[in-house]
């Protein structure tokens, strides 16, 4: 008697999607398309920052008179490196432990800076522009993930979440205005 229910309900189930069309808008699919690449990009900047170290690679620009400071958190024997060039700047870096340390001195033309954390921790970095032309910097540092930047990856996968679901509604139901 059992098999007889379930043959029923299935029968009844098949009936009925046969007699429905399940057909995608446009809409529905440009959002699993793009709602699809920005799941694909938040997972692998995801997958990028989870791991002992980040490599971050910034170039900067200092106007005429402005500071500049950094902070670098990083692991024991991250590499660090920077280079400023500029007219004439003064520099100073304190790193953990018993690493690179340079008091605030003057510089002129171009500095390059190569070091390793020897212990956890953070290096401070402060630069201010003594010259009459703007200083840049370029930096290539191991850093330790942030938990921000873990967090806003994770915001951007759910807001391709988000998107595939509200294009979604277009298939099921189409809403006013559209």
């Amino acid at each position: 008697m059992a098999c007889q229910t379930e043959t029923h309900f299935s029968d009844n189930f098949l009936r009925s999607i046969q007699n429905h069309s399940f057909v995608l808008s446009k809409r529905t699919i440009i959002g699993f398309i793009v709602g699809g690449i920005i799941i694909t990009l938040g997972g692998y900047s995801l997958i990028s920052h989870i791991g002992p170290t980040v490599t971050v690679d910034e170039n900067f620009e200092v106007d005429v008179g402005e500071p500049i400071s950094f902070t670098i958190t990083a692991p024991n024997h991250a590499a660090q490196h920077m280079k400023i060039t500029g007219e004439s700047f003064d520099l100073e870096l304190k790193s953990p432990g018993t690493g690179l340390q340079i008091p605030l001195t003057p510089h002129k033309g171009e500095v390059v800076l190569d070091w390793f954390h020897l212990e956890e921790g953070e290096s401070k970095i402060k630069i201010q522009n003594t010259g009459n032309d703007k200083l840049e910097i370029t930096s290539v540092t191991e850093q330790t993930p942030t938990p921000i930047g873990i967090t806003f990856d994770i915001m951007v996968i759910t807001s391709g979440v988000v998107i595939i679901g509200f294009s979604m509604g277009f298939t099921l139901r189409k809403p006013k205005g559209f």
